[in-house]
């Protein structure tokens, strides 16, 4: 029998968690699942039940939004890199790493992964020090970042569409140098992306080609161009056509150095995690995550 310590949200997703905890705890009753329900809001709380979890041969999982997954995982790495065992359950506003690995938008049904998934390795990022998850950005993604952790919560899933037009409208566009193994390159522009996972902003494909398991970061900038273009070419991102425009390049790097015309706060997984100048690496095969087979 599996044992979990189910870390949850009594916040994320604007209070959906609580709602659903009856209902996911009857669920994993269900299939056999021993679970121990912890509440936090506070990710340093959540990373010392990490901790406590592993050392007693409990499953951690977060259920929450991406933030508190973020944060599990970090934490489940430093305890012992490569080998320890978390998983997720989609509670958040986002939910974006669960649209990447397959486990989908309804906890309930995502029980069924803690008792009978597969515990697939999984690449994680490393922003300077701090450990993500999913995808690690800067320049006018750290405006509209920080827009939308401002807004009203009753938006759900669109704060962040609210988020990058509020941020669009104040952005004076900035100089980046990038540099990887292949050299450095100087332009002007907009953001600096680096993915793990293909999605973020509730369903922005920014990176669509991007894979965990290769241990390599894509890369995506978005070069100088202006606002009605940016606006014009904005949908596309949600459908990962974007890719095709002139003004945004991909390459792929285990490790990426990245500094700025002016400091930007760097945000993953909707947390501040850095500021530039930063350097961010792939960490291969850093964590196993409870996961459909098919993942």
């Amino acid at each position: 029998m599996r044992q979990v310590l189910l870390i949850a949200s009594p916040v994320s997703g604007g209070g959906r968690v609580p709602r659903l905890l009856p209902a996911v705890t009857g669920r994993l009753r269900d299939l056999g699942v021993d679970c121990r329900v912890v509440l936090t809001d506070d990710l340093e709380h959540a990373r010392d039940l990490t901790r406590e979890a592993l050392g007693g041969e409990q499953i951690p999982v977060a259920f929450g939004g991406d933030g508190l997954a973020g944060a599990v995982a970090g934490a489940a790495y430093a305890v012992t890199p490569g080998a320890a065992l978390i998983g997720v359950l989609p509670g958040g506003s986002g939910n974006d790493f669960c649209r990447h690995s397959g486990i989908g938008g309804d906890p309930v049904a995502a029980c069924d992964l803690l008792a009978l998934g597969q515990a697939a390795p999984i690449d994680l990022g490393e922003a300077n020090t701090r450990i993500f998850l999913g995808i690690a950005s800067l320049g006018f993604d750290s405006e509209a970042n920080a827009a939308a952790n401002r807004a009203p919560r009753f938006l759900g899933r669109g704060i962040y569409v609210y988020g990058a037009l509020s941020a669009l409208l104040g952005w004076h566009q900035a100089a980046f140098t990038i540099e990887t193994s292949d050299g450095s390159e100087q332009f002007p522009g907009w953001s600096v992306i680096c993915a793990n996972t293909s999605v973020y902003g509730a369903g922005m494909f920014i990176a669509p080609e991007a894979r965990t398991d290769d241990g390599l970061l894509d890369v995506v900038t978005i070069r100088d161009t202006g606002r009605l273009h940016f606006l014009r070419a904005f949908p596309k991102v949600f459908r990962g056509t974007h890719l095709r425009d002139p003004a945004v390049q991909l390459t792929r790097a285990a490790e990426v150095r990245v500094s700025s015309s002016r400091e930007f706060v760097v945000y993953a997984d909707g947390e501040e995690v850095a500021r530039t100048p930063v350097t961010v690496r792939a960490l291969p095969a850093a964590v196993k995550v409870l996961l459909p087979a098919s993942a």
